[in-house]
Protein backbone atom coordinates (compact mmCIF):
# COMPACT_ATOMS: atom_id res chain seq x y z
CA UNK A 1 0.00 0.00 0.00
CA UNK A 2 1.54 3.27 -1.11
CA UNK A 3 1.55 6.46 1.39
CA UNK A 4 -1.94 8.15 -0.53
CA UNK A 5 -3.98 5.37 0.22
CA UNK A 6 -2.70 4.90 3.68
CA UNK A 7 -3.41 8.61 4.01
CA UNK A 8 -6.39 8.21 2.67
CA UNK A 9 -7.32 5.75 4.79
CA UNK A 10 -5.85 7.12 8.04
CA UNK A 11 -7.82 10.90 6.75
CA UNK A 12 -11.05 8.16 6.36
CA UNK A 13 -10.50 6.59 9.91
CA UNK A 14 -10.18 9.98 10.88
CA UNK A 15 -13.43 11.42 9.19
CA UNK A 16 -14.79 8.18 10.82
CA UNK A 17 -13.77 8.84 13.92
CA UNK A 18 -14.77 12.66 13.73
CA UNK A 19 -18.00 11.80 12.44
CA UNK A 20 -18.36 8.72 14.89
CA UNK A 21 -17.70 11.40 17.72
CA UNK A 22 -19.86 13.75 16.08
CA UNK A 23 -22.74 11.50 15.80
CA UNK A 24 -22.01 10.38 20.02
CA UNK A 25 -21.97 13.70 20.43
CA UNK A 26 -25.55 14.92 18.94
CA UNK A 27 -26.84 12.02 20.70
CA UNK A 28 -25.48 13.11 24.08
CA UNK A 29 -26.36 16.82 23.24
CA UNK A 30 -29.55 15.63 22.45
CA UNK A 31 -30.13 13.74 26.05
CA UNK A 32 -28.81 16.21 27.34
CA UNK A 33 -31.11 19.18 26.10
CA UNK A 34 -34.10 16.85 27.03
CA UNK A 35 -32.69 16.08 30.23
CA UNK A 36 -32.21 20.21 30.82
CA UNK A 37 -35.57 20.76 29.11
CA UNK A 38 -37.19 18.65 31.82
CA UNK A 39 -34.76 20.25 34.36
CA UNK A 40 -36.60 23.61 33.13
CA UNK A 41 -39.88 22.41 33.18
CA UNK A 42 -39.58 21.53 36.44
CA UNK A 43 -37.78 24.74 37.46
CA UNK A 44 -40.57 26.18 36.23
CA UNK A 45 -42.76 24.86 38.14
CA UNK A 46 -40.81 25.36 40.95
CA UNK A 47 -40.81 28.74 40.43
CA UNK A 48 -44.76 28.81 39.79
CA UNK A 49 -45.14 27.12 42.99
CA UNK A 50 -42.62 29.53 44.71
CA UNK A 51 -44.26 32.62 43.10
CA UNK A 52 -47.46 30.99 44.01
CA UNK A 53 -46.14 30.40 47.89
CA UNK A 54 -44.45 33.93 48.02
CA UNK A 55 -48.32 35.51 46.74
CA UNK A 56 -49.49 33.55 49.57
CA UNK A 57 -46.68 34.51 52.03
CA UNK A 58 -46.93 38.26 50.87
CA UNK A 59 -50.89 37.90 52.02
CA UNK A 60 -49.68 36.19 54.97
CA UNK A 61 -47.44 38.60 56.08
CA UNK A 62 -49.71 41.92 54.95
CA UNK A 63 -52.53 39.94 57.18
CA UNK A 64 -49.76 39.93 59.93
CA UNK A 65 -48.29 42.78 59.94
CA UNK A 66 -52.07 44.09 59.30
CA UNK A 67 -52.64 41.78 62.76
CA UNK A 68 -49.79 43.39 64.15
CA UNK A 69 -51.31 47.14 64.00
CA UNK A 70 -54.64 46.14 65.29
CA UNK A 71 -52.84 44.42 68.19
CA UNK A 72 -50.62 47.31 68.51
CA UNK A 73 -54.11 49.13 68.79
CA UNK A 74 -55.82 47.12 70.70
CA UNK A 75 -52.66 47.08 73.69
CA UNK A 76 -52.67 50.82 73.47
CA UNK A 77 -56.69 50.69 74.15
CA UNK A 78 -56.37 48.17 76.45
CA UNK A 79 -53.12 49.73 77.99
CA UNK A 80 -55.60 53.00 78.35
CA UNK A 81 -58.33 50.78 79.44
CA UNK A 82 -56.17 49.43 82.31
CA UNK A 83 -55.21 52.55 83.41
CA UNK A 84 -58.73 54.14 83.47
CA UNK A 85 -60.04 51.05 85.51
CA UNK A 86 -57.02 51.36 88.08
CA UNK A 87 -59.42 52.79 90.40
CA UNK A 88 -61.32 50.49 90.07
CA UNK A 89 -59.29 47.17 90.01
CA UNK A 90 -58.30 49.38 93.32
CA UNK A 91 -61.55 48.80 94.59
CA UNK A 92 -62.43 45.46 93.58
CA UNK A 93 -59.36 44.61 95.29
CA UNK A 94 -60.87 46.02 98.70
CA UNK A 95 -64.19 44.97 97.99
CA UNK A 96 -62.92 41.26 97.39
CA UNK A 97 -60.93 42.09 101.35
CA UNK A 98 -64.29 42.86 102.51
CA UNK A 99 -65.78 40.29 100.93
CA UNK A 100 -63.02 38.05 102.51
CA UNK A 101 -63.16 39.60 106.04
CA UNK A 102 -67.54 39.37 105.47
CA UNK A 103 -67.68 35.33 104.87
CA UNK A 104 -65.29 35.20 108.00
CA UNK A 105 -67.69 36.73 109.92
CA UNK A 106 -70.46 34.61 107.87
CA UNK A 107 -68.37 31.52 109.04
CA UNK A 108 -68.43 32.78 112.33
CA UNK A 109 -72.18 34.30 112.57
CA UNK A 110 -73.26 30.85 111.17
CA UNK A 111 -71.25 28.99 113.87
CA UNK A 112 -72.85 31.10 116.43
CA UNK A 113 -76.60 31.10 114.84
CA UNK A 114 -76.10 27.35 114.80
CA UNK A 115 -75.21 27.59 118.37
CA UNK A 116 -77.42 29.78 119.38
CA UNK A 117 -80.30 27.86 117.42
CA UNK A 118 -79.48 24.96 119.32
CA UNK A 119 -80.13 26.67 122.19
CA UNK A 120 -83.16 27.89 121.36
CA UNK A 121 -84.19 24.25 120.25
CA UNK A 122 -83.42 23.30 124.29
CA UNK A 123 -85.29 26.37 125.40
CA UNK A 124 -88.60 25.69 123.24
CA UNK A 125 -88.17 21.76 124.87
CA UNK A 126 -87.84 23.18 128.20
CA UNK A 127 -91.12 25.66 127.96
CA UNK A 128 -92.65 23.34 126.22
CA UNK A 129 -92.37 20.96 129.24
CA UNK A 130 -92.81 23.66 131.23
CA UNK A 131 -96.10 24.97 129.85
CA UNK A 132 -97.10 21.12 129.95
CA UNK A 133 -96.64 21.23 133.80
CA UNK A 134 -98.46 24.50 134.01
CA UNK A 135 -100.92 23.19 132.02
CA UNK A 136 -101.21 20.12 134.69
CA UNK A 137 -101.13 22.56 137.51
CA UNK A 138 -103.57 24.77 136.34
CA UNK A 139 -106.08 21.70 135.88
CA UNK A 140 -105.69 21.66 140.01
CA UNK A 141 -108.10 23.85 141.59
CA UNK A 142 -106.03 24.74 144.61
CA UNK A 143 -103.21 25.54 142.36
CA UNK A 144 -105.09 27.64 140.03
CA UNK A 145 -106.42 29.26 143.00
CA UNK A 146 -102.95 29.94 144.09
CA UNK A 147 -101.93 31.14 140.50
CA UNK A 148 -104.76 33.85 140.75
CA UNK A 149 -104.55 35.46 143.73
CA UNK A 150 -100.41 35.41 142.71
CA UNK A 151 -101.28 37.18 139.77
CA UNK A 152 -104.25 39.20 141.52
CA UNK A 153 -101.31 40.68 143.79
CA UNK A 154 -98.83 41.69 141.15
CA UNK A 155 -101.55 43.63 139.16
CA UNK A 156 -102.40 45.35 142.31
CA UNK A 157 -98.69 46.11 143.47
CA UNK A 158 -97.77 47.09 139.26
CA UNK A 159 -100.77 50.04 140.29
CA UNK A 160 -98.64 51.74 143.12
CA UNK A 161 -101.01 50.22 145.93
CA UNK A 162 -99.31 48.77 149.04
CA UNK A 163 -100.29 45.46 151.08
CA UNK A 164 -101.82 46.16 154.33
CA UNK A 165 -101.95 50.04 153.02
CA UNK A 166 -104.50 50.26 150.06
CA UNK A 167 -105.07 46.37 150.43
CA UNK A 168 -105.47 43.50 152.58
CA UNK A 169 -105.40 39.64 151.32
CA UNK A 170 -107.91 36.65 152.52
CA UNK A 171 -109.61 38.98 154.73
CA UNK A 172 -112.46 37.44 156.75
CA UNK A 173 -115.45 39.26 156.58
CA UNK A 174 -118.10 39.38 160.20
CA UNK A 175 -120.18 37.03 158.73
CA UNK A 176 -117.40 34.21 157.74
CA UNK A 177 -116.89 34.93 154.02
CA UNK A 178 -113.45 35.25 152.85
CA UNK A 179 -112.86 37.40 149.83
CA UNK A 180 -109.56 36.41 147.96
CA UNK A 181 -108.31 40.86 148.77
CA UNK A 182 -110.33 44.12 149.38
CA UNK A 183 -109.15 47.43 148.12
CA UNK A 184 -109.43 49.80 150.26
CA UNK A 185 -111.01 53.00 148.67
CA UNK A 186 -111.34 56.93 149.32
CA UNK A 187 -113.28 57.73 151.94
CA UNK A 188 -113.28 54.41 153.75
CA UNK A 189 -114.96 52.42 151.24
CA UNK A 190 -114.10 48.99 150.38
CA UNK A 191 -114.60 46.57 147.55
CA UNK A 192 -113.91 43.26 147.19
CA UNK A 193 -112.09 41.34 144.91
CA UNK A 194 -112.03 37.85 144.17
CA UNK A 195 -109.62 35.60 141.78
CA UNK A 196 -111.34 31.73 141.64
CA UNK A 197 -111.97 31.41 137.87
CA UNK A 198 -113.40 27.51 136.61
CA UNK A 199 -111.17 27.12 133.31
CA UNK A 200 -110.81 23.11 133.44
CA UNK A 201 -112.66 23.45 129.66
CA UNK A 202 -110.94 26.45 128.45
CA UNK A 203 -107.55 24.40 129.10
CA UNK A 204 -109.11 21.30 127.23
CA UNK A 205 -110.20 23.18 124.54
CA UNK A 206 -106.44 25.39 123.95
CA UNK A 207 -105.38 21.44 123.77
CA UNK A 208 -107.35 21.15 120.52
CA UNK A 209 -104.91 22.25 117.89
CA UNK A 210 -107.03 23.22 114.72
CA UNK A 211 -104.24 23.62 112.34
CA UNK A 212 -103.75 19.50 112.64
CA UNK A 213 -106.74 18.60 113.66
CA UNK A 214 -109.81 20.85 111.36
CA UNK A 215 -112.43 18.26 112.01
CA UNK A 216 -112.07 18.69 115.87
CA UNK A 217 -113.47 22.54 114.84
CA UNK A 218 -116.75 21.85 116.54
CA UNK A 219 -115.54 20.25 119.87
CA UNK A 220 -112.82 23.23 120.84
CA UNK A 221 -116.32 25.30 120.25
CA UNK A 222 -118.28 23.22 122.52
CA UNK A 223 -115.57 23.76 125.21
CA UNK A 224 -115.48 27.28 124.89
CA UNK A 225 -119.66 27.23 125.06
CA UNK A 226 -119.41 25.02 128.83
CA UNK A 227 -116.22 27.92 129.58
CA UNK A 228 -118.52 30.27 129.51
CA UNK A 229 -121.72 28.89 131.10
CA UNK A 230 -118.82 28.14 133.86
CA UNK A 231 -118.22 31.39 134.13
CA UNK A 232 -121.71 32.55 134.13
CA UNK A 233 -122.18 30.13 137.23
CA UNK A 234 -119.19 31.25 138.74
CA UNK A 235 -120.67 34.62 138.82
CA UNK A 236 -124.46 33.69 139.63
CA UNK A 237 -122.44 32.40 142.98
CA UNK A 238 -120.37 35.01 143.54
CA UNK A 239 -123.85 37.15 143.35
CA UNK A 240 -125.06 35.06 145.89
CA UNK A 241 -122.23 35.94 148.70
CA UNK A 242 -123.08 39.31 148.99
CA UNK A 243 -119.58 40.16 150.35
CA UNK A 244 -120.85 44.18 149.86
CA UNK A 245 -123.32 43.33 153.00
CA UNK A 246 -120.26 42.17 155.40
CA UNK A 247 -117.66 44.67 153.97
CA UNK A 248 -118.12 48.13 155.71
CA UNK A 249 -118.06 51.02 153.16
CA UNK A 250 -118.30 48.55 150.35
CA UNK A 251 -120.61 49.42 147.32
CA UNK A 252 -122.83 47.02 145.90
CA UNK A 253 -119.99 45.48 143.91
CA UNK A 254 -118.00 42.31 143.77
CA UNK A 255 -115.28 42.33 141.42
CA UNK A 256 -114.13 39.01 139.61
CA UNK A 257 -110.75 38.80 138.34
CA UNK A 258 -109.26 36.91 135.33
CA UNK A 259 -105.74 36.21 136.03
CA UNK A 260 -105.53 36.72 131.65
CA UNK A 261 -107.09 38.37 128.60
CA UNK A 262 -107.90 35.09 126.85
CA UNK A 263 -109.99 33.95 129.53
CA UNK A 264 -112.45 36.93 129.36
CA UNK A 265 -112.05 37.01 125.42
CA UNK A 266 -112.69 33.52 125.23
CA UNK A 267 -116.02 33.02 127.63
CA UNK A 268 -117.42 36.40 126.41
CA UNK A 269 -116.87 34.85 122.33
CA UNK A 270 -119.19 32.27 123.17
CA UNK A 271 -121.65 33.91 125.38
CA UNK A 272 -122.11 38.03 124.40
CA UNK A 273 -124.14 38.60 127.32
CA UNK A 274 -121.88 37.36 129.94
CA UNK A 275 -120.91 40.91 130.37
CA UNK A 276 -124.45 42.28 130.96
CA UNK A 277 -125.31 39.23 132.85
CA UNK A 278 -122.21 39.97 135.32
CA UNK A 279 -123.37 43.49 135.65
CA UNK A 280 -126.85 42.78 136.45
CA UNK A 281 -125.36 40.57 139.35
CA UNK A 282 -123.27 43.43 140.68
CA UNK A 283 -120.18 41.61 139.62
CA UNK A 284 -117.70 43.41 137.19
CA UNK A 285 -115.78 40.85 135.17
CA UNK A 286 -112.06 42.52 135.08
CA UNK A 287 -108.70 41.27 133.39
CA UNK A 288 -105.52 42.28 133.74
CA UNK A 289 -105.51 45.20 131.70
CA UNK A 290 -108.56 46.01 132.91
CA UNK A 291 -107.76 45.56 136.76
CA UNK A 292 -105.13 48.20 136.18
CA UNK A 293 -106.67 50.91 134.62
CA UNK A 294 -109.71 50.69 137.69
CA UNK A 295 -106.65 50.64 140.41
CA UNK A 296 -104.54 53.61 138.26
CA UNK A 297 -108.09 55.50 138.65
CA UNK A 298 -108.08 54.38 142.16
CA UNK A 299 -104.66 55.23 143.07
CA UNK A 300 -105.24 58.89 141.66
CA UNK A 301 -107.95 59.57 143.56
CA UNK A 302 -106.03 58.34 146.87
CA UNK A 303 -103.11 60.31 145.35
CA UNK A 304 -105.99 63.13 145.03
CA UNK A 305 -107.24 62.72 148.93
CA UNK A 306 -103.32 62.52 150.30
CA UNK A 307 -102.90 65.96 148.31
CA UNK A 308 -106.16 67.73 150.26
CA UNK A 309 -105.53 66.12 153.36
CA UNK A 310 -101.45 67.84 152.94
CA UNK A 311 -103.48 70.99 151.87
CA UNK A 312 -104.99 71.04 154.86
CA UNK A 313 -102.63 70.60 156.73
CA UNK A 314 -100.30 72.74 155.34
CA UNK A 315 -103.00 75.78 155.46
CA UNK A 316 -102.98 75.05 159.34
CA UNK A 317 -99.39 74.82 159.52
CA UNK A 318 -99.07 78.01 157.61
CA UNK A 319 -101.66 79.22 159.96
CA UNK A 320 -99.38 78.84 162.96
CA UNK A 321 -96.46 80.07 161.51
CA UNK A 322 -98.35 83.05 160.82
CA UNK A 323 -99.64 83.52 164.70
CA UNK A 324 -95.91 82.64 165.47
CA UNK A 325 -94.44 85.07 163.33
CA UNK A 326 -96.02 87.73 165.31
CA UNK A 327 -95.47 86.19 168.33
CA UNK A 328 -91.74 86.34 167.21
CA UNK A 329 -92.23 90.04 166.50
CA UNK A 330 -92.87 90.89 169.56
CA UNK A 331 -90.00 89.44 171.27
CA UNK A 332 -87.97 91.11 168.50
CA UNK A 333 -89.39 94.69 169.34
CA UNK A 334 -88.79 93.88 173.10
CA UNK A 335 -84.92 92.97 172.02
CA UNK A 336 -85.01 96.16 169.71
CA UNK A 337 -86.09 98.32 173.57
CA UNK A 338 -83.85 96.61 175.29
CA UNK A 339 -80.90 97.58 173.02
CA UNK A 340 -81.79 101.15 172.27
CA UNK A 341 -82.19 100.95 176.70
CA UNK A 342 -78.72 99.90 176.99
CA UNK A 343 -77.18 102.57 174.17
CA UNK A 344 -79.21 105.23 176.49
CA UNK A 345 -77.89 103.86 179.62
CA UNK A 346 -74.48 103.86 177.70
CA UNK A 347 -74.20 107.06 176.18
CA UNK A 348 -75.67 108.38 179.64
CA UNK A 349 -72.40 106.81 181.63
CA UNK A 350 -70.54 108.48 178.89
CA UNK A 351 -71.98 112.05 179.71
CA UNK A 352 -71.34 111.41 183.34
CA UNK A 353 -67.39 110.10 182.76
CA UNK A 354 -66.76 113.32 180.74
CA UNK A 355 -68.59 116.18 182.49
CA UNK A 356 -68.18 114.69 186.13
CA UNK A 357 -65.15 112.34 186.35
CA UNK A 358 -62.85 114.04 183.82
CA UNK A 359 -62.87 117.58 185.24
CA UNK A 360 -62.13 116.10 188.37
CA UNK A 361 -59.23 114.35 187.10
CA UNK A 362 -57.83 117.26 185.71
CA UNK A 363 -58.04 119.24 188.41
CA UNK A 364 -56.18 117.10 190.69
CA UNK A 365 -53.42 117.08 187.88
CA UNK A 366 -53.17 120.62 187.75
CA UNK A 367 -52.60 120.37 191.73
CA UNK A 368 -50.19 117.93 191.94
CA UNK A 369 -48.07 117.65 188.43
CA UNK A 370 -45.83 115.00 189.93
CA UNK A 371 -49.25 112.61 189.68
CA UNK A 372 -48.72 109.65 187.90
CA UNK A 373 -51.26 110.38 185.31
CA UNK A 374 -49.82 111.16 181.86
CA UNK A 375 -52.83 112.24 180.44
CA UNK A 376 -56.71 112.72 180.98
CA UNK A 377 -57.91 112.27 177.63
CA UNK A 378 -55.74 108.81 177.15
CA UNK A 379 -56.81 106.22 175.31
CA UNK A 380 -58.32 104.72 178.27
CA UNK A 381 -60.38 107.55 179.27
CA UNK A 382 -61.63 108.72 176.40
CA UNK A 383 -64.74 107.12 175.44
CA UNK A 384 -66.83 107.64 172.27
CA UNK A 385 -70.96 107.71 172.50
CA UNK A 386 -72.87 105.49 170.82
CA UNK A 387 -74.95 107.04 167.92
CA UNK A 388 -76.61 103.63 166.38
CA UNK A 389 -80.03 103.01 167.46
CA UNK A 390 -82.43 99.73 166.64
CA UNK A 391 -84.34 99.69 163.86
CA UNK A 392 -87.94 99.58 164.54
CA UNK A 393 -89.77 96.93 163.21
CA UNK A 394 -92.24 97.79 160.31
CA UNK A 395 -93.77 95.04 158.89
CA UNK A 396 -97.02 93.84 160.20
CA UNK A 397 -96.61 90.40 160.45
CA UNK A 398 -94.17 91.28 162.84
CA UNK A 399 -96.49 93.20 165.04
CA UNK A 400 -98.45 91.58 167.67
CA UNK A 401 -101.73 92.84 167.82
CA UNK A 402 -101.78 93.69 171.30
CA UNK A 403 -99.11 95.37 172.99
CA UNK A 404 -97.13 93.55 175.13
CA UNK A 405 -96.99 94.73 178.75
CA UNK A 406 -93.17 93.75 179.12
CA UNK A 407 -92.48 95.87 176.10
CA UNK A 408 -94.44 99.15 177.74
CA UNK A 409 -92.26 98.83 180.76
CA UNK A 410 -89.56 98.17 178.99
CA UNK A 411 -90.11 101.68 176.94
CA UNK A 412 -91.23 103.59 179.74
CA UNK A 413 -88.10 102.55 181.94
CA UNK A 414 -85.82 103.80 178.79
CA UNK A 415 -87.88 107.24 178.86
CA UNK A 416 -86.89 107.92 182.68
Amino acid sequence: MDAFAWVVSTLTLLLGLVLGAAGLWVLGFRDRFAALTDENRRTSQDLAAAQSALATARGQVESLQSRADADRAREGADRQVLQVLAPVADKLHQVQQQVTVLERDRVEQYGQLSQQLSMAAEQDAAILRTTSSLAGALRNTSARGTWGEVQLRRVVEAAGMLSRVDFNEQVTTSTGKRPDMVITLPGGKSVAVDSKVPLNSYLLAQEIDLLAEPARETERRSLLEAHAKALRAHVDDLASKSYWESIPGSPELVVCFLPAESFLAAAVTSDTELLDHAFSKNVALAAPATLLSILKGLSFAWRQELLTENARALFDESQELYNRLGTLGTHVTRLGSSLKSSVEKYNSFVGTLESRVLPSVRRIQNLDPGHGVSSVDGAGLSVAPLESTPRVLSASELLSAEPDPEDQDGRSSATA
